[in-house]
């Protein structure tokens, strides 16, 4: 049974334009997602989940250069883009590792590829309170085809929702989570200015060119140094208010209601 890493990506953004190929200590943001994606210990593939678009070509050949995976799919169908990936792989288990969260922490990786595995569940989320963007989501790659089998959208930005909300499959949340992993007052994505502005500090100041410092230390930084998060935070309610505007669930007539 093999388990992959799927990191999803690619270069537009309105918020903040090329934040893919941003440079942070030298190093473009999707080659440090990427190191922090191999310090993990659990995984048998890493994949970059990108689209066809030529846009992602640059995308695609960087991901060739760190040596990893490679899967070019759905523009807006990130459930198919995922799905496609999972056949032409042969992966059983998903974990995701979104293209913006620099620190998703390796160990909440390992956790979640091992309760996939041997929990009685199809979908695993990160438990209620966690760090925005220290942990996301694993899924089983039979729960996801049967989740493309029942949709009618293409657009799955907001995938969680295919899981949860049909009443079709056993979902629970990442267990066993260390206190110290949740809080409300820390951002870890890149999606505004603000965002790269945070990252850049944190970077800078514990010079990490590879990406791998422990989530659990850099916690103890910003309570160290409350100023570093209160950077980006502002940005949090109207980044969760975006989500959940986005955030719809479409199913084939026969399922509907």
């Amino acid at each position: 049974m093999r388990t992959a890493i799927f990191i999803t990506v690619r270069m537009d953004s309105s918020r903040l334009p090329n934040k893919t190929m941003r440079t942070i200590l030298g190093r473009p943001v999707l080659e440090h997602i990427v190191q922090r994606a191999k310090q993990t210990k659990k995984f048998d593939e890493i994949v970059v989940c990108t689209t066809e678009r030529e846009m992602d070509d640059q995308v695609a050949d960087l991901a060739c250069r760190l040596g990893v995976n490679v899967f070019r799919g759905s523009l807006e169908d990130k459930l198919e883009r995922w799905n496609g990936a999972a056949m032409q792989y042969d992966i059983d288990y998903i974990v995701t590792f979104d293209g913006d969260d620099l620190f998703c922490d390796p160990y909440l990786l390992d956790m979640g590829a091992e309760q996939i595995q041997n929990a009685q569940y199809d979908f695993i989320e990160a438990p209620k309170g966690l760090i925005c963007g220290a942990f996301t989501y694993a899924f089983t790659a039979k729960a996801l085809a049967k989740v493309c089998g029942i949709k009618d959208s293409t657009d799955t930005e907001m995938m969680w929702t295919y899981f949860k909300d049909t009443g079709l499959f056993r979902t629970g949340y990442l267990e066993g989570v260390d206190d110290i992993y949740f809080s409300d007052e820390y951002r870890l994505t890149l999606d505004y200015p603000e965002d790269f502005t945070f990252f850049t500090k944190v970077f800078e100041y514990f010079n990490c060119v590879k990406n791998d410092v422990p989530l659990k230390d850099i916690v103890r930084y910003f309570r160290e140094y409350p100023e570093i998060p209160k950077i980006n935070i502002g940005r949090q309610q109207e980044f969760l208010e975006n989500q959940r505007k986005k955030t719809k669930l479409v199913l084939k007539d026969n399922l509907q209601g």
